[in-house]
């Protein structure tokens, strides 16, 4: 057994926030010992198991002395083998002795001022070429893993829920639907994947086009303006930030990814999940995670021409989305189970106390 504290200041479900309670909760059924350090009154909190052992602490911000001395306290009240910290905050505010135990694992997702990640014992970045950046600046490799994201594989819903959730949102039943998940944020390509909308008609072969998006952020308003303008806004559902995105995925005939830049993509391999065909910009994460035409469909990033051009071609050939969508779900079977990301964590840990 391994004991392991993890520590995330995070309030709001991002990302990192939602990975950190994947992990913390795949490690406590795997019958590891927890202590999860986080945030009081944020969503994190309320979404791990009850059985793991929380301890709260404000991590206000990255010079919250009182913090970092709280949770140097509580490390040592507990005594676990391993820390692992997530984000800026947290790994900041965490500082441990070199050479003793318990060792400070600080993960990475995404290209970040390593100022305040070098105090770490241990890094893990979730594509290689973060383990390639934090190595071209300084760290040890021998001291770093390349550990990606896992994602669960629910089951398919049955064709009268899928039915329900059309008409909740206004769907008609013979509609093609393409879906998107994301922050409404620039660097989230959305603006990109509203101009593609527009290139396209309003239906292929008879059969209307809808685009579902999921999410919020601070382009929502601009972005509904934009749509009206362009001509397309009744052709979009705008559904907001959801806890459970699982309905919009299984809506899907195609998703898509139309980011600006994209470190990872852990809506792609969630739309694989669901059994569903991607679409992606050429982004270094999904360049990282996509063979185009195997398993996903790759475009140029910037560019709605291509994207529609894109969309057009896959939801012309239904065999071709079959394939694509199979292979996917393949993928994240072999490579971003649970049992393997979780298996490649406890791995590297053992290696570390080992050394």
């Amino acid at each position: 057994m391994i004991m392991s504290a993890h520590i995330v200041a995070g309030q709001a479900l991002g990302g990192a926030e939602l990975f950190y309670v994947r992990l913390v909760n795949a490690l406590l059924e795997q019958g590891q010992p927890i202590l999860a350090i986080n945030s009081p009154g944020g969503g994190v909190a309320t979404k791990l198991r009850a059985e793991v052992t929380q301890i709260h602490v404000p991590m206000r911000a990255i010079w919250d002395l009182p913090s970092r001395w709280r949770i140097g306290k509580i490390l040592r009240e507990h005594q676990p083998d391993i820390v692992q910290t997530y984000m800026g905050r947290a790994t900041r505010l965490t500082h441990l002795n070199l050479g003793r135990r318990p060792i400070h694992v600080a993960r990475l997702g995404g290209y970040y001022d390593l100022k305040g990640y070098r105090h770490a014992h241990a890094w893990v970045g979730n594509t290689q070429d973060i383990c390639d950046y934090l190595v071209r600046n300084g760290l040890s490799a021998a001291r770093i893993a390349h550990i990606g994201n896992f994602v669960d594989i629910p089951a398919a819903s049955s064709p009268e829920q899928i039915a329900d959730w059309r008409r909740r949102l206004a769907i008609p039943e013979d509609a093609l639907v393409l879906a998107a998940v994301g922050r409404l944020h620039p660097v989230k390509g959305f603006e990109d994947l509203l101009a593609a909308l527009a290139l396209l008609e309003t239906a292929l072969h008879h059969r209307p086009l809808v685009l579902v998006i999921v999410g919020d952020g601070p382009l929502s308003a601009k972005l509904r303006d934009h749509a009206n303008q362009l001509g397309i806004g009744g052709q979009i559902r705008w559904v907001g930030w959801q806890l459970d995105p699982h309905p919009y995925y299984e809506l899907a005939d195609l998703f898509i990814c139309p980011s600006r830049h994209e470190t990872l993509g852990n809506v792609i391999l969630e739309a694989w999940g669901h059994r569903r065909a991607v679409l992606s910009t050429q982004t270094p994460g999904a360049l990282e995670l996509v063979a185009h035409g195997e398993d996903a469909w790759l475009v140029p990033p910037r560019q709605p021409r291509a994207l529609a051009d894109g969309i057009r071609l896959l939801l012309e050939d239904g065999p071709l989305r079959a394939r694509l969508a199979a292979q996917g779900c393949g993928k994240v079977e072999a490579r971003y189970s649970q049992q393997r990301i979780v298996s490649a964590y406890l791995d590297f840990y053992q290696r570390l106390l080992a050394t």
